[in-house]
């Protein structure tokens, strides 16, 4: 005769299975629901504020055909190692006796600086501005705008302004792609002494600063887009085009800030790209001045609105730098000159 008390015992037993069973498959499809709602929250409306897009685009072949005419300036321009000096130029800064006049005076009173412009490759935004260009530099490309219209001065965050910001971190990515470094360098710099001496060695990507808080590797410092040197290799490369991409998700900020926004992202620690922020003693400007004349490499007309209230400022600049340089060596050394500004840009 059948025993139902072990009927009982196996069917209770066949059940606790069947219940562990259904508890691990809901277990195992919520951790995959789980990691896969992650993964897209993380790409989409991560804390930082991106659109979907993954880091790995840095395998993607570039889709840009590079004009042969850029490559052959390039080429004509770099130096051993491939690297060349950027800067941009429009109509209203290309006048005589303006913004441009005054940069390449720079080179020329500078120590060690008038060599550097054998590669300085001047990228023009219209017509008059190349043909100034042609005029006074030995090195000009001028930069397809597709209907555009870059010639007048282009307001501070004006839509003309974010557009020209933008089109020139395009440009950039481009010359990374193509195999050259570059130092880039807004035309209302004044180049003082040769700045390759204070460059970092180990740095893929290295950017002055509005203000500068005494570390170099701090991403708390504020840099300054309108001078940086930067290598070629597949970390920047990626990182242009991030930052590129980046404009949409910030659609009124112009590079420099959305620049700010990214520069913590942990995309860019996973690519291990090595920043390096440089000090204001060395790359002065406006907002904080570089204050020792015998240290000084390069001073910006930043934190300064209006292309005449720069092109004041600067040439008083100049002069100041003049009085330094006619002094003798000895005499260098032991004064302690100051700027004369900013007066109207201050």
């Amino acid at each position: 005769m059948k025993d139902p008390s072990a009927g009982a015992a196996v069917d209770t037993a066949a059940g606790s299975h069947l219940l562990v069973r259904r508890t691990m498959l809901v277990t195992t499809m919520f951790l995959v629901g789980f990691g896969v709602l992650w993964v897209f929250l993380y790409n989409s409306a991560s804390p930082f504020g991106f659109s979907s897009f993954s880091h790995d685009f840095i395998h993607e072949s570039s889709k840009a055909d590079f004009d042969p005419m850029l490559e052959s300036v390039l080429r004509s321009a770099s130096m051993k190692d491939k690297t060349v000096i950027l800067t941009t130029l429009n109509d209203a800064w290309a006048e005589p006796g303006s913004i441009f006049d005054l940069f390449l005076e720079s080179f020329r009173l500078g120590i060690q600086t008038q060599k550097l412009l054998n590669h300085l490759v001047v990228i023009t935004l219209d017509q008059k501005a190349h043909a100034r260009c042609l005029a006074l530099n030995k090195h000009c490309y001028q930069l397809e705008t597709k209907g555009d219209n870059f010639t007048g001065e282009a307001f501070f965050m004006t839509p003309d302004y974010l557009h020209m910001m933008w089109r020139r971190i395009e440009f950039l990515g481009w010359v990374l792609d193509m195999g050259y470094n570059f130092v880039f360098t807004d035309t209302d710099i004044m180049w003082l002494r040769n700045p390759f001496k204070q460059f970092y060695k180990d740095a893929d990507f290295q950017i002055a600063c509005d203000f500068f808080n005494g570390n170099s590797f701090d991403l708390n410092n504020l840099p300054n887009g309108g001078f940086n040197y930067v290598k070629s290799n597949k970390r920047t490369i990626w990182f242009y085009k991030f930052w590129l991409r980046s404009r949409s998700s910030y659609p009124k900020m112009h590079d420099q800030d959305v620049l700010n926004k990214i520069k913590k992202h942990p995309f860019i620690s996973d690519m291990e790209l090595k920043i390096r922020f440089l000090s204001t003693g060395y790359f002065g400007g406006f907002c904080q001045a570089s204050k020792d004349f015998n240290k000084v490499s390069t001073m910006h007309a930043n934190c300064c609105v209006g292309l005449n209230n720069k092109v004041n400022d600067l040439k008083i600049l100049l002069e100041d730098w003049k009085k330094y340089m006619s002094l003798s060596e000895n005499e260098k050394k032991q004064s302690h000159p100051s700027w004369s500004v900013p007066q109207s840009c201050r």
